[in-house]
């Protein structure tokens, strides 16, 4: 008996010891997995900061930089193949003037990129341009415009920057402008779209260039729906079925209409994009510090009131989201509207640092492929939301332009 007992204590032992080892083995498999689908798909990222951050401080971004989350050397270690360069144009340049030099100033400084470094980088005008120089081994450099102000109530400039490059633009930013309301504003000057807006909606879909939605209010987005003849992207936005009223997320009915329109959303890394309670924590946060500066009337840039907002944060930190909510904001739209119409949009080294835990800049696209894989989707699956699907909107757009055009006026 006492044998038995012993032998009993000895398997037990020796499953308990073993079962760990066994999960561990099982994790370390899986992400090994993830870092090698990593390197094998094409990574498009429909969102990151680079320009406005080296306008702010200049880095040799073709090695690796100490600052920001993008570098040559962090991308080509996550897989990233084709990041969008936001040429981002603040809110405030639509009544100051400026906004369209200040945009060829930033175009300017991305093709310097490719231009200093063409062993890393080489500028994408086309999804074949993506796809050919990934078999060079390159890093496509695509441009978006963040913000319409630039077009400044020409069409002309539509075309002007298409030939510069621009491959998407976002209608609006913070502020409503001449072409559509903005979801961070409260006026409304338009209720959706301008008479202007429409028009460029429509001049956009026959150049070729992607109407992007983000940041615009939710009756500029049907509205463009209602005029586009073309698929529609949100190239850095979330769901807001995990941030209810966040204006700035799409619901699940914007989401539907955009994909049974062939567009795409493109999910953003922001906590605040990502999670309720870091949002609501944020909102909380910003009412506190604004009203202290106001009450002192500090300007947001002055070297006191950075002060006080480095000490604020520092005395009230926030839970960050985890990468693991990125997933499932993408499961949510797969969920919803299936696995064709959704990508990643980071808004790295737009968002400052409420990026998710495990995803802190772009070497760590392997760990939203480990998430999904964890969730059960497929390789074939996982393909697409890495940069298949972004692909695929852009060459159906590229081709529904040469057919706007082929048809002439209407």
């Amino acid at each position: 008996m006492r044998n038995a007992l012993v032998s009993l204590v000895l398997l037990s032992t020796v499953l308990t010891s073993s079962l760990p080892a066994q999960k561990i083995d099982s994790e370390t498999a899986l992400r090994a997995r993830a870092r090698k689908l990593a390197q094998q798909f094409i990574i498009v990222d429909t969102h990151v900061d680079v320009p406005y951050r080296m306008r702010m401080k200049w880095e040799d971004i073709s090695g690796r930089t100490t600052g920001g989350n993008f570098d040559y050397v962090r991308a080509k270690q996550g897989g990233l193949n084709a990041p969008f360069m936001s040429i981002y144009i603040p809110a405030d340049y639509e009544k100051r003037g400026g906004a369209k030099a200040l945009a060829d100033t930033l175009i300017d400084m991305v093709k310097k990129f490719a231009r200093d470094w063409p062993r890393q980088f080489a500028l994408a005008r086309s999804a074949a341009d993506v796809t050919r120089q990934f078999g060079q081994g390159l890093v496509s450099l695509c441009m978006g415009m963040e913000n319409g102000s630039p077009i400044e109530h020409d069409l002309r400039n539509i075309q002007y920057f298409y030939d510069r490059g621009i491959r998407y633009i976002t209608l609006t930013h913070a502020l409503d402008n001449h072409i559509s309301d903005s979801s961070y504003d409260t006026t409304h000057v338009s209720r959706g779209l301008s008479f202007f807006g429409r028009q460029v909606v429509a001049e956009m879909n026959r150049v070729g260039i992607m109407v992007d939605v983000s940041h615009v209010s939710d009756a500029a987005f049907y509205e463009v729906m209602n005029v586009t003849n073309a698929p529609v992207i949100a190239s850095h936005s979330s769901c807001r079925a995990f941030t209810p009223g966040f204006e700035r997320n799409m619901s699940d009915d914007m989401i539907r209409l955009l994909a049974a329109r062939g567009g795409i959303i493109m999910i953003n890394f922001g906590s605040s994009f990502l999670t309720a309670e870091y949002r609501n924590r944020e909102d909380e946060g910003q009412k506190e510090v604004m009203g202290y500066l106001k009450a002192r009337n500090w300007r947001f840039s002055d070297a006191a009131a950075q002060a006080y907002i480095d000490q604020y944060r520092k005395e009230h930190p926030i839970t960050m989201a985890d990468v693991s909510d990125v997933a499932h904001h993408i499961d949510h739209v797969a969920k919803l509207v299936g696995i064709d119409h959704v990508g990643l949009g980071s808004d790295f080294d737009g968002v400052g640092d409420s990026l998710p835990t495990g995803l802190k800049d772009v070497s760590q696209y392997p760990n939203v492929i480990y998430e999904l894989l964890k969730l059960g989707y497929s390789e074939t699956d996982i393909r697409k939301v890495c940069g298949e699907n972004l692909l695929r909107v852009w060459s159906t757009i590229e081709q529904r332009a040469r057919e706007l055009r082929s048809a002439g006026p209407q």
